[in-house]
């Protein structure tokens, strides 16, 4: 019944894919996650889709949303290093027609992820010393 179930799902277009959540500290110590804040400007006829499209096609992109508030778009992207991400962000997200502003926010640490408590608690071995 669930295999039946998660097949319909899965042809119906509601789950569209599957992934799995890493420990990046563990992983790949040099990879660089940024969120990156867009201003644009929407365009005629398809407000933000298009421009939405265009940013989304990049390998480096990992999620692209339309948000409310100060910004329009946030924009994950993954890199090897900070300064491959600062190109990415001057040579190609800041170049395209339509974006007015960019601000990006480099992740230092992450604490959970999906439901996932991803930093294990460390465990002081000091002891507790009264003066």
């Amino acid at each position: 019944d669930v295999a039946a179930q998660i097949e319909q799902l899965e042809k119906d277009g509601i789950i569209k894919g599957y992934s799995v959540i890493l420990d990046e500290n563990r992983a790949d110590k040099d990879m660089v996650i940024a969120n990156i804040e867009l201003k644009v400007t929407p365009q005629r006829d398809c407000g933000f889709d298009e421009l939405a499209k265009t940013v989304m096609m990049y390998d480096e992109v990992d999620s692209v949303s339309l948000m409310s508030g100060s910004y329009d778009l946030a924009v994950t992207v993954t890199g090897r290093n900070l300064k491959e991400i600062a190109l990415f962000v001057a040579q190609r997200l800041s170049t395209i027609e339509g974006v007015l502003s960019t601000t990006t926010h480099f992740v230092l640490k992450t604490y959970k992820e999906k439901g996932i408590f991803i930093q294990e608690e460390d465990i002081d071995e000091r002891g507790f010393v009264a003066p």
